[in-house]
């Protein structure tokens, strides 16, 4: 979804044109596979952060095309409403000081963004949901002015038929209800890529799957919408309902929702692909010039475009990526679990954890996968988007006796996951310094049961004990989030006790109400 679309008008010629396609490109996807026509291995890893844009006040501010203008910067991009940028960050190998250079070139771009967008008097805000958001900033009108962003809201509007529903039961409740997509923009993540060949794929994307709880667990960032203290990473329910086009009557039936953590592991990538053209209807039939067989039948690389494109408009946490670069196909899986933020530091420890853990799982005799069942896995994420630093989680036993074992999250990480994610990382040919450093982020917060998603809740009940109102106890929160967020220094170091004053709210906003 990250190129732009543009329909004038879809017709039913157009839906079944692109249902042949499909088949076209999967066919063409096999084919491939089957002669080898991918890229050799690369060790090659990408980054993406989604980012917020808030003022002074702590209150989100719709300006994303005005500061993208200021900053000019390719590696900048719009993304789905005016309050929400993504950056970039060019390829790199998996070797050597690649952390510390992720790092520092996150700095140097998240420093520069900070600067033109204070011109703007605004501030970036790296957090999972912004807490001070109210149902009111996500509307249509508030999107941003992109073609592909107006045709996927009218696409999935049509399909649903109803306004989409949210409803969350965590700390508190929030019900919901919304004409557009909208409040899916509330969710801003970090998204890992890695480049694997076809034999490596299936090995990558179930290791990511098994690891996606304990990915939460550790990195959750995201307890507050729309006023509410939900879950502790409140991202993927929301996202779920947010772009839920099933109906309650379709639900019932058991028809697969479009964000989804899967059903099974997978022996090929192909099988995602065939699950897309299986369960998921087209919601952009756009097709593109290129006819996949005949390109094959030529000798030439063909864009699948159209099965990328689908592809795009279902939202696996972990999802498959087929792509070309310099004439050459090549495969990667895409991790979509992590919230943004809260620093650089730990946006880097979660990337160090999370590439040297599903090395070296990929690499085990024994796959974990082969021991914990699906369903334990996916049980294990429901787990940590709740409950956060706190999960229990379902995890293999070590030796002989088998069986599976609850075990908090915490000493799963620190006894089992964290030695694996350090072998893992030497696999890669990490410098052991920067391994030791950014692993030790990981351990620090397990230690203290500190993550993103805790220091928010814990800030916001410190600044209602102070006597501030709910919404005013959000918005002084988000501004010392901020203020700390580009001190750079790791969340489980922050404090959470200080001075808070009592903000100034705009009158035109309506204050949440209070509740318990």
């Amino acid at each position: 979804m990250g190129e732009k679309v543009a329909a004038d008008r879809i017709d039913l010629a157009d839906r079944e044109r692109y249902r042949r396609k499909l088949h076209d490109c999967l066919v063409g996807l096999r084919r491939m596979l089957a002669e080898k026509r991918f890229d050799r291995p690369r060790n090659l890893m990408g980054l993406e952060i989604e980012l917020n844009l808030a003022g002074a006040d702590g209150l989100p501010r719709m300006l994303n095309s005005q500061v993208l203008e200021r900053i000019a910067s390719g590696d900048f991009q719009t993304e789905l409403a005016q309050c929400n940028l993504e950056v970039n960050i060019t390829p790199h190998r998996l070797s050597g000081r690649v952390l510390d250079q992720l790092a520092e070139e996150l700095r140097t771009g998240l420093g520069y963004a900070e600067r033109k967008a204070r011109e703007l008097a605004a501030r970036i805000v790296m957090i999972g949901i912004l807490p001070t958001l109210h149902a009111s900033d996500l509307t249509a009108s508030s999107l941003s002015a992109n073609d592909r962003y107006v045709l996927l809201n009218e696409q999935m509007r049509a399909a649903r038929g109803e306004d989409f529903a949210i409803d969350i039961e965590g700390v508190e409740r929030l019900v919901s209800r919304s004409p557009s997509i909208a409040p899916e923009a509330a969710c801003t993540s970090v998204q890992l890529h890695l480049q694997v060949t076809p034999g490596r794929f299936a090995a990558v994307w179930n290791a990511a799957q098994a690891i996606a709880a304990v990915q939460i667990a550790v990195g959750a960032n995201s307890p507050f919408l729309f006023g509410r203290e939900l879950w502790r990473e409140s991202r993927p329910p929301v996202f779920q309902q947010a772009t839920d086009t099933r109906v309650p009557e379709l639900q019932a039936q058991g028809v697969r929702p479009r964000t989804w953590f899967g059903e099974c592991w997978v022996e090929s990538v192909d099988e995602l692909f065939e699950e897309n053209l299986r369960f998921f209807p087209p919601l952009l039939p756009l097709c593109g010039p290129q006819e996949p067989l005949r390109v094959l039948d030529e000798g030439g690389v063909p864009d699948l475009a159209e099965l990328v494109l689908h592809n795009g408009t279902i939202y696996r946490w972990n999802r498959p990526v087929y792509a070309v670069a310099g004439g050459v196909a090549h495969l990667r899986v895409e991790n979509r679990v992590l919230p943004a933020g809260p620093t650089v530091a730990d946006v880097v420890a979660n990337t160090a954890f999370y590439y040297g853990l599903v090395r070296a799982l990929a690499d085990q005799p024994r796959p974990v996968w082969t021991r914990l069942p699906f369903a334990a896995a996916a049980g294990n994420f429901d787990a940590a988007c709740r409950h956060g630093i706190d999960a229990v989680l379902r995890w293999p036993r070590s030796g002989r006796a088998g069986g599976i074992a609850q075990t908090p999250a915490v000493r799963l990480v620190r006894q089992e996951l964290l030695p694996l994610a350090a072998a893992g990382l030497d696999a890669w040919g990490v410098e052991p310094a920067d391994r030791d450093h950014y692993l030790g982020i990981i351990e620090a917060r397990c230690v203290r049961r500190v993550n993103g998603a805790s220091w928010q809740a814990a800030a916001f009940h410190h600044a209602r004990r102070q006597g501030l109102a709910r919404e005013a106890a959000l918005a002084a929160m988000t501004r010392r989030y901020g203020e700390l967020m580009h001190t750079g220094e790791p969340v489980h170091t922050w404090p959470v006790a200080w001075p808070v004053g009592e903000p100034t709210v705009p009158a035109q906003r309506r204050a949440a109400p209070e509740g318990a």
